[in-house]
């Protein structure tokens, strides 16, 4: 009952789905609940996947692409985006003022600028991918990656990250690991698992060099990032 709790609440934050209802950060759960983030983003990937085979023949290539881009946004809630576009923002005030500006609930300028490049590159990228059975892999990885951030480097701010850092034990962090590079090794994903982790320590060591650590919005950012980095290197790997 309590790992189905854990993968609800992983499910709830990560996703829009709403066939688990499990807001209540109970103590204990919370850092259990990013044991499955790579998998909450796995079946993501998966379910990308699985629509873009159901579409394909019967869509135009391009609007697919598109549509699939659109529902990637859909199902994640525009979450991790939000984080983004926050931390851009955090990126162009001095580093004592950033943490504040990330948690204004108001887009500024530079955010919603660099958002908009961020996302048109990005359905650029998806848009000339030809493999889209990889997402299931890149999705897990850079959920993969929030996790190891969780872990790894300080919090510095409240709420639920708080949470998961108190709970998140290094067992369920070797679960996740094991996890999720057998799935990469299965499908000889391993350069991208590790070029995954390096952006994980370059974005990790920026922000705890600029703010002394990571926050919420950080994560957001983080995946994204992975995402859009693992996106080109199939595309430039596996074309």
């Amino acid at each position: 009952m309590r790992y189905f709790q854990a993968f609800a609440l992983s499910v709830n934050m990560l996703t829009i789905f709403p066939f688990f209802k499990v807001h209540n950060f109970y103590k204990g759960i919370n850092g259990l609940s990013a044991l499955f983030y790579p998998l909450v983003g796995f079946l993501l990937g998966a379910l990308l996947w699985a629509m873009h085979t159901l579409l394909d023949g019967i869509v135009p290539p391009t609007h697919l692409g598109v549509i699939i881009f659109s529902l990637w946004v859909l199902f994640t809630g525009a979450l991790h985006i939000d984080g983004l576009s926050d931390t851009i923002d955090g990126l162009f005030v001095p580093a004592k003022e950033s943490l504040e500006v990330m948690k204004d609930a108001h887009v500024g300028g530079m955010g919603m600028t660099f958002t908009f490049v961020f996302l048109l590159v990005k359905l650029s990228t998806l848009l000339a991918l030809e493999n889209y059975a990889l997402l299931p892999l890149i999705l897990m990885l850079s959920r993969f990656n929030s996790i190891m951030a969780i872990y790894t480097f300080p919090y510095v701010s409240r709420g639920v990250g708080a949470l998961l850092k108190e709970e998140l034990s290094l067992k369920m962090l070797l679960v996740s690991l094991l996890f999720t590079l057998g799935i990469a090794f299965l499908f000889s994903f391993v350069s991208a698992f590790f070029l995954a982790l390096f952006v994980l320590l370059v974005v990790g060591k920026f922000f705890t060099a600029r703010v002394g650590g990571m926050s919420g919005d950080m994560y957001g950012f983080l995946i994204e990032f992975t995402e859009l980095i693992l996106l080109n290197f199939v595309l430039v790997s596996f074309s």
